[in-house]
């Protein structure tokens, strides 16, 4: 009895979000994605908007996408061109907006969030925040998604944390370059397609990415030691200029906001296991189901290594973000990440 309520339950919820899908108007959009060498572009982004979104629609909301790399675009300017309304929907790594304002920062700073898990509820925390400060740009937040775990990828022999001392390492934010200076590393920062000639030529010890998404850039090629140390997680921002969401169709806007939910939890979900997907095939273990494998070392993290980072993050990044940060974003991260994580930033 209960399955055959259960059935009929479905295929009424079928055919009324059919009859809701015909009833929508044809809606063509334009989307900038993330990097389209990498995976969340790959296999989240780009099918969600040319496959999710028409199938979800009835065909009647389509979508052009392309990475922002793909346009010429070095990622910084992407959210002053959304403000604009230049482009209309897009994705970004938010460290990229970092010198706009230090808010940018707050849920990815070095050594915050030792795994995806606590990734993800630092993030979830702090959105809110994130949705009112955007609003003020023109700027409609859908979603909060993130790359796999920022890891080491070395040139040269590491055993453990201190080993990063005296290094030239490649980072991709301050908070980066802020942890890796504490170590007494010299920070380098270029993009991120200059890395693997960077590291060939020992202009770069080290640099710092995504484990898959150093895997996907083949940067097993010219590395010898992967350090498995979640640094920082590169989450994404996914949003919308403002005047053009308004100007959807409301079960336009409903669709599209019910099917990112998904896509949101997908993304973090596969976030943690692409970390070990990663590790696992930059160093060829058996694991890999990639067809090439990588022969690096992987360096096992210790609890001093986990120790130490903590005691940078509380000494060293924390305060230094906290001074460049105003007191209201301050406030935001104490009343929310810092209850997740058990950290009070001092202004």
């Amino acid at each position: 009895m209960h399955r055959a309520l259960s059935l009929v339950a479905l295929s009424a919820a079928a055919f009324v979000s059919s009859a809701q899908a015909q009833q929508l108007p044809a809606t063509q959009l334009k989307v900038v994605g993330g990097l389209s060498n990498l995976s969340l572009y790959n296999e989240f982004e780009k099918p969600f908007w040319t496959k999710t979104i028409p199938a979800a629609s009835g065909g009647k909301v389509t979508a052009d996408i392309k990475g922002f790399n793909d346009m010429g675009l070095k990622g910084p300017e992407l959210i002053r061109l959304m403000s604009s309304g230049v482009i209309e929907f897009g994705t970004s790594t938010l460290a990229y907006f970092a010198a706009d304002n230090p808010i940018n920062e707050a849920i990815d700073l070095a050594g915050l969030a030792p795994d995806v898990k606590t990734a993800r509820a630092v993030t979830e925390a702090f959105q809110p925040a994130y949705e009112k400060f955007y609003a003020g740009s023109n700027i409609k937040v859908l979603g909060m998604s993130t790359y796999p775990a920022q890891v080491l990828f070395c040139n040269a022999e590491i055993k453990d944390l201190t080993s990063i001392k005296g290094k030239k390492v490649r980072t991709s934010s301050r908070t980066q370059a802020e942890l890796i200076e504490a170590l007494g590393g010299a920070s380098v920062t270029m993009a991120f397609g200059e890395v693997v000639p960077a590291l060939q030529n020992k202009v770069v010890d080290c640099a710092i990415t995504g484990s898959l998404s150093g895997y996907s850039a083949k940067w097993y090629e010219v590395s010898t030691h992967l350090y498995a140390l979640p640094i920082n997680w590169n989450q994404q921002i996914h949003a919308v200029n403002k005047k053009a969401w308004d100007k959807l169709n409301p079960g336009v806007q409903q669709l599209i906001t019910t099917e990112f939910k998904t896509l949101v939890n997908d993304i973090w979900v596969a976030a943690g296991k692409q970390t070990q997907e990663g590790y696992d095939c930059n160093t060829g273990a058996a694991a890999c189901t990639q067809p090439v494998k990588g022969k690096m070392v992987l360096v096992k993290p210790t609890e001093a290594d986990h120790a130490l980072l903590k005691k940078l993050l509380n000494e060293s990044v924390l305060p230094k973000w906290a001074a460049r940060c105003n007191a209201q974003c301050v406030n935001d991260f104490n009343a929310t990440v810092g209850k997740v994580v058990g950290l009070t930033a001092k202004k």
